[in-house]
């Protein structure tokens, strides 16, 4: 458990820790127990408390009556008091959310990727499907605290800049961060989609049951977003989490990368369609950084998963054959980092879950099917809490965790 400080110079980070303990209760809490659980003073406790209320952050929820004396106050969320914005940018669809201050989408709109236009133009297109979406959420925008942005790697953390993102090839180089917020007015977070994904599970995460966490996404691509600690990971340049050239079957499809069966290309959405003839066959190796646009195959994974779930041979060996390199991938990936959760999700995942959960969690517990692992305790699955949008979501989730969330590290003097 994180403990609080009494020194002033750590205000700020008694706030957030304080704030982050009252969102994680549904029922809110009282200052007895905020007390217990942070180890601050009376005192200190009360500053906090009165700063968060006279910010509009938190407010009080009714009385409780624990054992004799006075009932005491709870302290909940208020929700509606800030809100932030999430944007993904992906090969096949473009996902816009807004999001309060629990975490909740109070809006959504979802528009064909631009492929075309400058930068300048690109970003401009982005920001107004923004501020239109803030319009009709209804929001106040002084209450918005800023933009995150999520999209596939490599980028450029340091500049904020999308260096050469596979299948979006009109936002390759193009600084984004700096772009959106001179076009925006907002603060910009920009990250990899995958650490995006895995911010927004642990935004909604209220035991710290992902405190040591790989978050393994599938969509378009896919990817890891791994937490370690409670924080994100997010590696020397910001590209932590690339996992696709894991090899899950030596036999598999050429990559781009000039070996064969690489965890891309082998569950690329394009070639499972292409398998269980739902689309034209899928030629040529996968895994590349250039390439056409990716397709928006959300109804044709719909049909394959329905065409599974009857039995029909060839959409079921399509799916086993998915489940087997995505279990695969995933004890690979824990025998490195050993965590204490695997959560899978991302807009693919979600439209073949139905079928794939069950087959992959059965490949999952035969060593045999998914590899050998090295862990002493069964790998602890579950799915997603974000649904199909996740990414986005994820993306908003940013804003808020580096406004809110209390994290050792924050204390440390950097010269």
């Amino acid at each position: 458990m994180r403990r609080g400080s009494n020194l002033p110079a750590v205000g700020t980070y008694n706030q957030s820790l304080v704030l982050d303990l009252i969102r994680r209760a549904p029922d809110g809490l009282s200052r007895v127990e905020l007390a217990a659980r942070t180890g601050l003073s009376a005192q200190t406790l009360s500053n906090v408390t009165r700063r968060l209320s006279d910010e509009g952050l938190i407010g009080e929820a009714g009385k409780v009556i624990a054992g004799p004396g006075k009932p005491r106050t709870l302290l909940a969320l208020n929700a509606g008091s800030r809100f932030a914005v999430g944007v993904h940018l992906d090969p096949a669809v473009d996902t816009l959310v807004v999001i309060d201050l629990s975490g909740a989408v109070i809006a959504q709109a979802e528009h064909p990727p631009r492929l075309q236009g400058s930068g300048r133009e690109l970003v401009g297109s982005i920001a107004a499907s923004v501020s239109a979406l803030i319009d009709r959420a209804g929001v106040s925008r002084e209450r918005v605290l800023g933009i995150g942005v999520a999209a596939p790697g490599p980028l450029d953390a340091e500049r904020g800049r999308l260096l050469n993102p596979p299948l979006l090839t009109p936002w390759h180089g193009v600084e984004v961060r700096d772009e959106l917020q001179a076009a925006s007015g907002l603060a910009i977070a920009l990250e990899k989609d995958v650490t995006a994904a895995i911010v927004g599970e642990m935004w909604f995460d209220h035991e710290d049951d992902l405190v040591d966490a790989t978050f393994l996404y599938y969509g378009a691509g896919i990817g890891a977003g791994l937490s370690v600690a409670g924080a994100p990971v997010r590696g020397r340049t910001g590209n932590a989490g690339n996992i696709a050239h894991l090899i899950v079957d030596p036999t598999g499809p050429p990559c781009s990368c000039g070996l064969r069966g690489c965890l891309g290309p082998s569950v690329d959405p394009r070639r499972l369609l292409a398998d269980a003839g739902l689309a034209g066959p899928s030629t040529g190796p996968l895994g590349g950084e250039d390439g056409p646009p990716a397709p928006d195959t959300r109804r044709e994974l719909d049909r394959l998963c329905r065409r599974a779930a009857r039995g029909e041979p060839r959409a079921v060996a399509v799916m086993d054959r998915t489940a087997r390199h995505l279990a695969r991938a995933v004890v690979e990936v824990n025998n490195l980092l050993d965590s204490n959760a695997v959560v899978i999700g991302g807009p693919v995942w979600a439209r073949l879950s139905p079928v794939l959960s069950e087959l992959f969690g059965d490949r999952l517990a035969s060593g045999a099917a998914a590899g050998a692992t090295t862990s002493t305790r069964p790998i602890a699955v579950r799915p997603s809490r974000l649904g199909v949008d996740i990414a986005a979501v994820g993306a908003a989730c940013l804003v808020l965790d580096q406004a809110f969330v209390a994290r050792p590290a924050d204390l440390l003097i950097t010269t």
